[in-house]
């Protein structure tokens, strides 16, 4: 099982999406769509994998907020990544 990220062939022109350090990969989580910049390396985490299939089964590769979105409880999210540092 694995993820596939599409080919991105511009960068976002928000200030946000300049604000994510080399590496790391901007998502939201919740309801309030609060934003979380991970580690790349968070990507290989099977927990991680699962959650951006269901992000890609919820929202495909549109993603208005110009990160991933990930269709989790903030807390859900929190606990996982708690785990991961």
């Amino acid at each position: 099982m694995g993820f596939r990220l599409p080919s991105i062939t511009k960068r976002a022109s928000s200030s946000k999406a300049a604000n994510v350090p080399k590496g790391y990969l901007a998502v939201y989580v919740g309801e309030e769509m609060k934003r979380f910049v991970i580690p790349l390396s968070y990507l290989n985490n099977t927990s991680i994998q699962e959650l951006l299939s269901q992000a890609e089964e919820q929202y495909g590769y549109d993603h208005p907020m110009g990160g991933i979105t990930i269709p989790c409880r903030e807390d859900i999210f929190l606990d996982i990544t708690s785990r991961l540092n």
